[in-house]
């Protein structure tokens, strides 16, 4: 029989908590995989990726935000909701732990109640995100962190690369005119000249095609550009 139950992931090191939180997640439908440790939660997670991850602030090293950094740093685990618990109430703990990548922080002591809802709440926004990748050929889009990937290199785009090379990700082959462009990642209304894109352009093809890789951003001659293999 297919379990299809959702996994999470639970990170803590107090023999007492660990129990009450699993008893609740399990008894709300969900299956549960234990770690007392960042070495270890790091394990499981890798081994098979979780629905959500709970994890403990002041768990045995690497603590729970130093866990947090190294997922968001992950290409499999860059997206993966996570919930960091801690005794820390002060709101610069909170500023700390979400900007470390945490998408949620629940603060001890709390009421099973409190934690299922937010897993629930954290677990619809994460499914009603939608896509949360773009990929063509060897390069990857994460939509939801605006991280960029040309294999397993991660690659550094302004804002104006990255929306460039999403746009053209998103219909693989069309080509685009200049004026297209500059309305769709410009915007209606702002007056920038056609000639702009193409610095724009040579400035993306710069950064992703990186050690000799292939050019996969097109010019197509009086007519525009395209992402294309061809």
């Amino acid at each position: 029989m297919v379990n299809n139950k959702k996994q999470i992931v639970v990170v803590e090191d107090d023999t007492a908590l660990l129990p009450m939180i699993t008893y609740n997640l399990e008894k709300n439908g969900f299956s549960v995989r234990e770690a007392t440790n960042g070495e270890d939660a790091l394990m499981l997670i890798k081994e098979q990726l979780p629905a959500l991850a709970i994890i403990d602030w002041m768990i045995p090293a690497p603590t729970g935000i130093e866990v947090c950094k190294i997922l968001r740093r992950g290409k499999e685990t860059i997206s993966l909701p996570i919930i960091i618990l801690s005794a820390k109430g002060e709101e610069e703990d909170k500023v700390r732990g979400l900007n470390t990548g945490a998408d949620d922080y629940v603060t001890k002591p709390f009421s099973p109640a409190e934690l299922i809802a937010r897993v629930n709440s954290l677990l619809r926004r994460s499914t009603s995100s939608g896509k949360k990748t773009l990929e063509f050929m060897d390069i990857s889009i994460n939509l939801n962190h605006h991280k960029v990937y040309r294999g397993e290199k991660k690659i550094h785009l302004g804002p104006t690369e990255y929306k460039l090379l999403k746009h053209l990700m998103e219909n693989p082959g069309r080509v685009y005119s200049r004026e297209q462009l500059l309305d769709s990642v410009w915007g209606h209304g702002i007056y920038v000249e056609s000639r702009t894109v193409d610095t724009h352009i040579r400035r993306l093809r710069k950064a992703i095609n990186t050690s000799g890789k292939q050019n996969y951003i097109r010019t197509v001659r009086s007519a525009g550009y395209s992402i294309d293999s061809e």
